[in-house]
Order: structure tokens, then C-alpha cells, then sequence
């Protein structure tokens, strides 16, 4: 496929107060939070994921997800999604007036199991359950089925790519307004990523909303590329590329942020995003962090002259 076709605008939506921090035991306090939040919008991000509706005593590192939904909403323009397990986090999702929730699905049966302590079928019933309650409150809250590890797994081993079709369908068919594909543990290759994406897009058509891949073996950006060549033009990052999900054994290291971001720049392709508020923002949160494990290339080498002088 041509280069031609790749999009002029992209999305970047910043993950790591939800899933760069519950890859991290240490808990950052609400103030620092905030600041990271107000930091990004001022970089130019738009959407951010600022945390998860799970109980406190698994995650405490989210605890404060609440407060932070209700500080987003205070910034102009920000769209502000959470993740959610289950009915009782879609619940506080609603009640704080999120306006998305991520409702995660494995396409691996293992891992379902391990993350959520449900098979695939049953937490696509219980996506059913929270599109029924959506719509009885009258919520504005939009569901975003995220399909994780949808190329393979580091409990299961391979994932069918008909199983991943199935349970996209499924998502889609319970009421979800969206759907995304994450590859969640870092094995996806760029001809992996575009067979699947364009398999994906026979499927849910417009409704495939956003990738979410990790750079747990150095081919992150590359299968950023292969999805935009499918049409996809939204993706997932995190600030130093943190990350990494607590039940997949392996799986670290999200896409950074700003690797993405200058990337995209690069290539003439409109993110709004301010590369060098995003390099400040990552010295400031890796001052929070130090000790962690962070991530990305950018920050070491800089902008080039040809970028400053663009």
C-alpha cells in the first residue's frame, strides 16, 4: 500500500496516568497528577486516559481516578476517558462524567482469565450489562471496546486471528461505540499489525477507532506506521513509555509519547502536540519517578536542527 495513503492528522491519546502507572508500585500524589495532566494539555494533548474505576486495594497507584476526572474536565477541550473492569467501575465512570470508558477485553483466553477472572464471552456480557446501563442513566459516557492482546500472549501463546474478529464482533454486536486493538505484550510486526487492522476494519468499519501497541521489542513506531497504512489514525502512548500490564508477564514498555509525537512531526503529519513541552513534561515526570524503568530515544538525542528550523 502507498504512502500516499497515509492520514494527515493523527491522534495521540496519553495513557501513562492509567497504564504507566499501574505498571509502577509507587503512587504519585494527586497534586503531581494533576500537574502531569495540566502539563499535557499544554503540550496540545486533547485526550488522556487519567485512570481506572478498579477497586483501591488492587491498584491503589488509581485511587484517585475520581478526583482526576473531575481536574481534566476543568481543562478546555480535553476529551477524558478512564478504564473500567466491570458495572460497578462503569458506574463511577458515569457518575463522574467521563467521556469515555475503555472496557477491556483479551482476546487470549489465559490472560481474560488472569486480568479480569472472566472468560472473553463473559466480559463481553458484562459490556452488554454496561450498555444497558448506560443507556437507562442517560449517560453521554461513550464505550470503547479495547481488545487486548490481540496478537498474541504471554500466558496463552498465539491468538487466532478468528478468535480476535469473533470477539470484535462481539464488542460491537454488545454496544460498544467503539473498538481498538492493543498488542498488548509487544509481539506484533508490522505485517501482522496491517493483516489485522485491515481484517479488523472489514469488521467494525469506522467503529475501529484507535491502536495501542507496545515497544516491549523495538518495533512500536514501525507498527504505528503499518496501522496508519490500514486508515488508522488514533494511538495510545505514554509519557517515557512507561507501562506495561500487570498481568502479562514481559510486557513492558508502551510507545513514548514524545518518540511518537516527533515521529509523526517528521513526516508532515498534524498532531497539535508541542514536541518540546512533551520533552520538558518527561524530565519533570521522570523527577517524580526516579528509580522507575523509563523508556523512548528522543529524549537522549534531542530535536534535530531540521525540525527546530521547520
Amino acid at each position: 500500500m502507498s504512502a500516499s495513503v497515509l492520514p494527515t492528522r493523527a491522534v495521540i491519546r496519553e495513557v501513562g496516568l492509567r497504564d504507566g502507572l499501574q505498571a509502577i508500585a509507587r503512587t504519585l500524589p494527586t497534586d503531581q497528577k494533576q500537574q502531569w495532566l495540566r502539563g499535557a494539555h499544554a503540550a496540545g494533548l486533547r485526550e488522556i486516559e487519567v485512570g481506572s474505576f478498579v477497586p483501591a486495594k488492587y491498584l491503589p497507584q488509581l485511587a484517585d481516578t475520581a478526583e482526576l476526572v473531575a481536574f481534566g474536565k476543568t481543562l478546555p477541550g480535553l476529551f477524558v476517558s478512564v478504564l473500567v473492569p466491570n458495572l460497578r467501575g462503569a458506574e463511577a465512570a458515569m457518575a463522574a462524567e467521563a467521556d469515555l470508558m475503555l472496557l477491556p477485553l483479551s482476546a487470549s483466553h489465559a490472560h481474560s482469565l488472569a486480568n479480569l477472572r472472566k472468560t472473553p464471552d463473559e466480559a463481553v456480557a458484562e459490556v452488554a450489562r454496561i450498555r444497558a446501563a448506560r443507556d437507562a442513566a442517560g449517560s453521554k459516557t461513550l464505550l470503547e471496546g479495547g481488545m487486548s492482546t490481540a496478537f498474541g500472549c504471554t500466558i496463552q501463546g498465539e491468538v487466532q486471528q478468528s478468535e480476535v474478529l469473533r470477539l470484535l464482533q462481539a464488542l460491537l454486536d454488545a454496544g460498544c461505540d467503539r473498538v481498538s486493538l492493543a498488542d498488548t505484550v509487544g509481539y506484533a510486526d508490522p505485517a501482522a499489525v496491517q493483516r489485522l487492522f485491515e481484517a479488523a476494519r472489514q469488521v467494525a468499519g469506522d467503529k475501529l477507532w484507535a491502536a495501542h501497541f507496545h515497544d516491549t521489542r523495538g518495533l512500536g513506531l514501525a507498527n504505528v506506521y503499518a496501522a496508519m497504512q490500514t486508515g488508522v489514525n488514533r494511538f495510545d502512548t505514554c509519557l517515557a513509555g512507561i507501562g506495561g500490564c500487570p498481568h502479562a508477564p514481559g510486557a513492558s514498555g508502551n510507545v513514548s509519547t514524545e518518540d511518537l509525537a516527533y515521529m509523526l512531526r517528521s513526516m508532515g503529519i498534524e498532531t497539535g502536540l508541542d514536541v518540546g513541552a512533551l520533552l520538558a513534561l518527561r524530565q519533570q515526570v521522570a523527577g517524580w519517578l526516579q528509580g522507575e524503568q523509563l523508556h523512548g530515544t528522543l529524549w537522549r538525542a534531542g530535536l534535530p536542527k531540521t525540525l527546530q528550523a521547520a
